[in-house]
């Protein structure tokens, strides 16, 4: 057993993790030392964690697409690791999923993240991942923090593909037009 198998074995058993356990959910997240390119997002959506499967979804085609890889390079561990803020589907909320857990990524990020040496490139989706990688050097929202994708290398946050963000790529056509073309690049060099 290496130490990221280890890591999830100790994930599975912890007793803030009971609830997940109980419902046969096992920790969502790919992690491999030699990941390029690491993903932090949200929290597993309800099909990806039915299926085992981060990103197994309409957004995940849509994150693909924004990467400019194949789902075949995506889902190569070698390539792309998949660290969410919690590694479980927290449920619904009125308006998409109830957000993760505060503590989680306190509590499991470093010492998995600590595994994956070989990480050229963070992508940053959605608010959760930034406030809690970029803190107070970020700007207030998540349109500006975007904006200004590239000044933050080596992260690069990006708003969630999620379909209730539809209106926010609307109302701001300057991130597919000037910040995905930036994203695929910085993907690439990163998978070099």
């Amino acid at each position: 057993m290496d130490e990221l198998d280890r890591l999830r074995a100790e994930i599975t058993d912890h007793p803030s993790n009971a609830w997940a356990r109980e419902r046969g959910y096992e920790p969502l997240f790919v992690a491999h030392p030699e990941a390029r390119v690491l993903i932090i997002s949200q929290a597993p959506g309800r099909v990806a964690q039915d299926s085992g499967i981060p990103w197994n979804d309409r957004s995940g085609d849509l994150l693909r697409s924004w990467l400019g890889v194949t789902r075949t390079e995506f889902y190569d561990p070698r390539n792309v690791a998949i660290v969410p803020m919690d590694f479980y589907y927290p449920g619904k909320a009125a308006s998409g999923d109830v957000p993760p857990r505060r503590d989680f990524a306190d509590r499991w990020h470093p010492p998995v993240l600590e595994q994956l040496t070989g990480v050229r490139l963070t992508v940053l989706i959605g608010s959760y991942a930034q406030r809690h990688y970029l803190g107070s050097g970020a700007p207030k929202t998540l349109t500006e923090t975007v904006r200004v994708a590239e000044t933050y290398l080596p992260f690069f946050p990006i708003v969630h593909p999620s379909p209730l963000a539809r209106g926010w790529r609307t109302r701001n056509p300057w991130f597919q037009d000037t910040t995905v073309p930036l994203l695929t690049e910085h993907v690439r060099a990163a998978l070099g």
